[in-house]
């Protein structure tokens, strides 16, 4: 199944630079400290496994952050502004602000890919309320909020094996959280219910899971946007889930391609009676469903079981596109601070 592009040989994931004023951190001859990760926190630049936060941080103790993870492939970012208009709506609704700019925040993106070295990765800006500077205190707006990022090896939220053959995917017993308790287009880690549907997931054989709400309507799993073919019309939620990024895409993709699609209500029936189903996320892309369930109590094989032939098509075009330059911003090498 055509994918994302190859990863390089190591001798590409390793520029040349010497401190921090170079590519990367690492002496002549030696291996780059930033290989597994890098990431800024507190003002600073550090291998991914320096970096961390106080214990009393509300980020921590409370949840009290937001996110957005933008992929970087072939040394470029994806849709980058795009997720970065999301970020600072997420922070606005989320009323954090920390000292860095947007455009600050674009170049740190930039250094902590850079540093690495790595031609794919997975990249990730946080915004934290931070720690109170008056002990004990229960207000927020007693909070320093403060910014962190950092850039990983790539990272498949389904491993292509098993998008190869075709996910299987749990139908969740616990409902999502509802809209009006929390936004869920301002990306959180408050994950309670996701990680109790992917637990009930793996406790029946399945490789992840996707939550519906009270009133029965597909809601959206563990990092990653639902798609449900049916009838060659491709449908996704239009409650209980983030607006991805990778969702824009599939939908741009679908007008290109000339395939009837729309952001609507899913009773939990239509997905159990889908020709195809798909996931869509920055981890990973466009990743085809081949088993739903449970469907009356027992698992429901689509099609012949393995991906359909309508979720191959745009996870091809997906990754074309990629490869063509679709929303590149190439990786700044130059930036140092």
């Amino acid at each position: 199944m055509p994918g994302r592009l190859p990863p390089p040989p190591a001798s590409r994931m390793l520029r040349a630079g010497r401190g921090s004023g170079g590519a990367c951190d690492m002496d002549d001859g030696q291996a780059n400290i930033y290989a597994a990760g890098a990431a800024y926190v507190q003002g600073r630049f550090v291998p991914i496994g320096q970096a961390c936060i106080s214990v009393l941080d509300w980020g921590f103790t409370r949840s009290d952050v937001t996110y957005d993870v933008v992929h970087v492939t072939g040394d470029a970012f994806f849709r980058l502004d795009d997720h970065l208009d999301r970020f600072g709506r997420s922070m606005a609704r989320r009323r954090l602000a920390p000292a860095e700019d947007r455009a600050r925040m674009t170049d740190i993106l930039h250094r902590v890919v850079s540093l690495t070295g790595l031609r794919d990765a997975y990249v990730a800006m946080l915004a934290l309320r931070g720690r109170p500077r008056i002990g004990g205190s229960r207000r927020p707006m007693d909070c320093d909020n403060h910014f962190i990022a950092y850039a990983l090896p790539w990272i498949d939220v389904v491993p292509p094996d098993v998008q190869a053959r075709g996910a299987h995917l749990w139908i969740g017993s616990m409902p999502r959280v509802p809209d009006a308790s929390f936004d869920p287009t301002v990306k959180n880690y408050m994950w309670g219910d996701l990680n109790a549907g992917l637990m009930e997931a793996h406790d029946h054989g399945y490789d992840t899971s996707v939550l519906c709400d009270a009133q029965g309507r597909v809601t959206e799993g563990p990092g990653f946007n639902i798609f449900v073919v049916k009838d060659g019309r491709v449908l996704t939620p239009a409650h209980g889930s983030l607006q991805g990024i990778t969702r824009r895409s599939v939908l741009e993709l679908c007008d290109e391609l000339g395939l009837p699609c729309a952001v609507a209500d899913i009773p939990r029936a239509v997905l159990e009676e889908a020709d195809e189903v798909f996931l869509a996320t920055t981890a990973g892309g466009v990743m085809p469903v081949s088993r739903v369930g449970p469907v009356a109590g027992v698992q429901r094989i689509m099609g012949n079981d393995r991906p359909g032939a309508i979720s191959a098509r745009i996870k091809e075009l997906y990754w074309a596109r990629h490869r063509a330059g679709w929303h590149a911003t190439p990786v700044r090498h130059d930036v140092t601070a």
